[in-house]
């Protein structure tokens, strides 16, 4: 439970938590042959920067571990400084590398990792919740994953990276999204730490900037969205739900409403997904709402925050522990108490299936 500079006290699911190995050595502990000897890229290489580091102050392990690799270190500061209720863990890898096995097996380690570690064991293990890695471009290592887990009480989510070689509406994709449909899992793309061989992060190729980076990488949920209803995705697969996991919400209206001019006119295209593409939102569409998103501390915020039906969308994310970490006391307070609800647990709560206790909820 925490209690907001205004004195009002809210339950939160933080819906956006990053984890990693302690050092390469570490997750080489979790590796077999024939991967545990490969070459493998350092969880460190990144494409762009963060000017003045990618970590926020005092998230390291023991001994120097890699920024959020120790669980009751990142169980101290959220649930005992920040007063998160439940954490949404997401394991960061290295992208999509050349060879697809070997991308599956660097997944599965941190699998295995998250769940012994994490799930199963230390002080804070009844407050996490975690999110499976799976690798796109391996279908059947993909789905053995999904069979793996799917099970476990304490995964609620599978993860993809956001950057990709095709968009997630393709047929190639088909066989992993009805899996995870099957298993009644979310599906949750995420910027990963390290470009590997996706494709730039624009349209238009790389930008120059880490800022400029940042500022466009999230976009691309917008063509693997388009795509998505186009391709019928959702109409195939009414249970599947896909969380855009590094924001961007806060632009999904102009960009469904530009969606919506051509749903109807050009129908005799796309027979297979025959509604508006606003109508497939509802119910399939969630984001994770950070920092950087807007409009900021506006007047007209719980009205933009209306528009769409983003307010039945969105999940609080701290981001944690990058230097943009968020919290919810940096939402903007002309949103509405019911909002703020929404944002802070509720829908979080109602997609991961979590139950917070009644004692927490103030209706």
């Amino acid at each position: 439970m925490r209690t907001l500079s205004d004195g009002t006290a809210i339950p939160v699911i933080d819906a956006s938590v990053h984890i990693f190995f302690a050092s390469n050595k570490d997750m080489r502990g979790f590796l077999r042959e024939p991967f545990k000897s490969r070459g493998i890229p350092d969880a460190e290489m990144d494409w762009y920067g963060a000017p003045g580091g990618e970590y926020a102050k005092g998230t390291r392990g023991p001994d120097r571990g890699y920024p959020g690799s120790d669980p009751d270190v990142v169980g101290g500061q959220l649930f005992e400084t920040r007063g998160v209720d439940v954490a949404i863990l997401h394991p960061m890898t290295r992208g999509i590398l050349p060879d697809r096995h070997l991308t599956t097996a660097v997944l599965a380690a941190h699998n295995e990792m998250m769940v012994s570690r994490w799930l199963d064991s230390g002080t804070y293990a009844s407050r996490y919740r975690g999110t499976i890695r799976v690798n796109p471009e391996d279908i059947p290592g993909a789905l053995r994953e999904i069979r793996t887990w799917a099970d476990h009480p304490g995964v609620v989510q599978i993860g993809v990276p956001l950057q990709s070689r095709d968009l997630y509406g393709k047929p190639q994709f088909w066989p992993l999204w009805e899996a995870a449909a099957e298993a009644g899992l979310p599906v949750a793309a995420h910027i990963e730490s390290g470009e590997s061989i996706g494709f730039p992060p624009t349209p238009s190729g790389h930008t120059r900037t880490y800022e400029q980076y940042l500022g466009f990488m999230s976009l691309n949920y917008v063509y693997h969205l388009m795509n998505m209803i186009a391709e019928g995705v959702f109409e195939r697969l009414p249970s599947l739900r896909f969380v855009w996991a590094d924001g961007g919400a806060d632009l999904l209206t102009p960009f469904t409403w530009r969606m919506d001019t051509f749903g109807r006119p050009h129908l005799e295209q796309t027979p297979w997904s025959p509604r508006m593409p606003s109508d497939y939102l509802p119910g399939h569409v969630f984001f994770v709402q950070g920092s950087l998103d807007g409009p900021g501390d506006t007047e007209f915020a719980a009205e933009w925050l209306g528009f769409t039906g983003k307010e039945d969308m969105v999940m609080f994310g701290s981001s944690y522990p990058h230097w943009h970490c968020g919290d919810v006391d940096g939402l903007p307070s002309t949103i509405t108490a019911r909002q703020r609800e929404k944002l802070c647990w509720r829908n979080a709560s109602r997609l991961y299936g979590i139950d917070i206790a009644a004692e927490l909820v103030t209706e």
